[in-house]
């Protein structure tokens, strides 16, 4: 009796006999899983790598005219027309090229920030300058913005003209604390009139489709747009190339998720520079064995089979109870290996084999929790 108020609840029980292993498969129930049809549309594309190549030739022309654009600023106003670079630079995807240079100038900026502000009654630049400098780390007072506003502490109606100025405080809003009060006034201000604006269709085309450029930095951009996309898709290339090798499909029964391409998107949204290509496909490979890792324990195996596994992944080895288990959780426990020693022959000879080790660590632990809530 569970609650003492309701009346006894019998449950008739069946006596058994230890069932078979064969006994085991043919009463298992689950959820049979569709095969993604992404994994299969991105294995059948083909990258040209030269044409990356070719592409890193055209960056490799454009980006020191770039940097001389940025650097070569002089005079009273240079440290704040680099910042308003440095906003370019962030907005049209290019700041990774540049983060020296960048992490140079905000430093020697930040020293004259106080210069670089004063006197400045342009809300656009003001708002460009507190949201390239927090955006960096670099900590500069909501204060900037009372210049902006009435006795009352609203900002003044005469801005809602200034429909470049609104858009990029609304940006700077974004960047508030939980202190900055006046931040969540300016919130609450734009979104309101830049809301009105596009509604009634009075906001300026060149805010709606971003039409003043910089000719140089949009063809550099545009290239660099194209070499980060040819870079991902000769990624999945690889990764689905590596996955359709494993034959998970015919290893495995149908009761797992296949995430190839959706944990590449996931994984972007922490590392997008081209540079991080070899770091997308380790952690693409690490979040596939998690994904199957969860799966396993919380959609197919059971309790002897997941505490065989757990045992085998706490120390890392096959235990002598996996030779009793069915070929598909030794394939699990293989897979999670092999893939591990692939990261360590990869990372070792660079000196990164902690990593690797804090990895395995993070996997254990997951398998440990998964399988005492299960």
């Amino acid at each position: 009796m569970s609650v003492p108020t309701k009346p006894p609840k019998f449950v008739r029980l069946k006596a058994t006999t230890s069932m078979t292993r064969d006994d085991q498969e043919s009463n298992r129930t689950f959820k049979e899983l569709l095969p993604s049809p992404w994994t299969d549309q991105f294995h059948s594309i083909f990258v040209d790598v030269s044409e990356i190549d070719a592409l890193r030739k055209e960056i490799d022309v454009l980006k020191p005219k770039v940097k001389k654009a940025l650097m070569s600023y002089q005079g009273i106003d240079s440290a704040k027309k680099r910042v308003l670079m440095i906003y370019l630079l962030v907005s049209l995807g290019l700041a990774h090229h540049f983060e020296d240079e960048i992490d140079e100038t905000l430093k020697e900026g930040f020293e004259k920030k106080e210069e670089m502000i004063e006197g400045e009654n342009d809300l656009y630049t003001v708002s460009i300058i507190f949201w390239v400098f927090r955006r960096y780390g670099h900590h500069i007072s909501s204060d900037v913005f009372r210049r902006f506003t009435k006795d009352n502490g609203n900002f003044k109606e005469s801005l809602v003209g200034d429909a470049k100025g609104m858009l990029s405080l609304y940006e700077a809003a974004y960047l508030r604390t939980t202190k900055d009060y006046i931040m969540d006034e300016a919130l609450i201000f734009t979104s309101r009139h830049l809301e009105s604006l596009a509604a009634v269709g009075t906001c300026p085309p060149h805010l709606s489709v971003q039409k003043d450029h910089d000719e140089m930095l949009l063809k550099f951009a545009k290239i660099s747009f194209k070499l980060v996309q040819l870079q991902y898709l000769h990624e999945l290339e690889i990764l689905t190339e590596w996955y359709s090798d494993l034959e998970f499909e015919s290893k495995l029964p149908p009761y797992f998720r296949q995430r190839i391409v959706e944990n590449h998107f996931f994984v972007q949204a922490m590392c997008f520079e081209p540079q991080l290509s070899r770091a997308r496909i380790i952690m693409v490979k690490y979040f596939t064995i998690l994904v199957l890792l969860d799966d396993t324990f919380d959609r197919y195996a059971s309790l002897p089979e997941a505490e065989g596994l757990a045992n085998s992944l706490e120390r890392w080895a096959h235990e002598h109870i996996m030779d009793k288990q069915p070929d598909y959780l030794k394939f699990v426990l293989n897979f999670m290996i092999d893939t591990f020693e692939e990261f360590e022959r990869e990372l070792g000879p660079q000196g990164r084999s902690y990593n690797v080790s804090a990895s395995k660590e993070v996997v254990k632990q997951s398998n440990y929790l998964l399988y005492w809530y299960d």
